[in-house]
């Protein structure tokens, strides 16, 4: 008795899922704001395209980002789950100048390098570069960070365009290099440290500032703020 044929879907080549990514991620906003449950655009594009993630989980994208993504992979367009956030207008970061104590937490958190600034300087935000991704605000210690609406009623893709999400990524690729520079030069620094400490007895203390050397600064930069400017309303 033969075997029996096999079926159609059975010999399909799999999909090139490299491929699919590409072409999901190239139809995302670009926002970074990881409301996805991903930790970037591109996190969320390979796992839409892996069949872990679903094509509702974009809320600066809205209902068009929805339909893109349905295109692209076939699926049946879906309401934006509600679990990620809801459609609405683009919003823009503004730093109340006041109260910024310089912390410099709201420059680590921005992924488009958005907010300019120096330690224990007054920062503010590039309007042009800000995806209204909302990671600055929680970080902020002295809650100086207020979001505004930038684009009245135009939600979804209606408040943005193609031109600043591609903007948007290349800030956020640059961002990212840059990062990554930084942390081989540190490596390289600790390394060329450790060499001639090597043969001496330890030193009292630990060279930087710690976590909960960082808070104390932090604490006390918040004292002087409030005595500058008194109690907040």
């Amino acid at each position: 008795m033969g075997r029996p044929p096999r079926s159609r879907a059975a010999s399909a080549p799999p999909p090139d899922i490299g491929a699919l990514a590409a072409r999901l991620h190239a139809a995302l906003p670009q926002t970074q704001c990881t409301r996805c449950g991903y930790p970037d655009c591109a996190g969320y594009a390979r796992a839409i395209a892996d069949g872990a993630a679903d094509i509702n989980q974009c809320p600066p994208g809205g209902a068009e980002g929805i339909a893109r993504l349905a295109a692209i992979t076939a699926r049946p367009p879906l309401p934006l789950n509600p679990a990620h956030g809801g459609q609405g207008p683009r919003s823009a970061a503004v730093i109340d100048e006041a109260w910024c104590i310089g912390c410099t937490l709201c420059i680590e958190a921005c992924p488009t390098d958005a907010i300019l600034g120096s330690n224990k300087r007054m920062h503010t935000v590039i309007e042009r570069y800000c995806t209204g991704c909302e990671l600055c605000v929680p970080v902020c210690p002295v809650d100086c960070i207020a979001l505004e609406n930038a684009t009245g009623d135009r939600t979804g893709w209606q408040a943005w365009s193609q031109e600043r999400a591609d903007e948007a990524l290349a800030r956020y690729e640059s961002r990212k290099a840059r990062l990554e520079r930084d942390e081989r030069a540190h490596a390289a620094r600790l390394v060329a440290a450790a060499k001639p400490a090597a043969a001496a007895a330890p030193a009292d203390g630990a060279a930087g500032v710690p976590a909960d050397g960082k808070r104390a600064l932090i604490e006390a930069a918040l004292a002087k703020a409030r005595a500058r400017n008194g109690p907040r309303a």
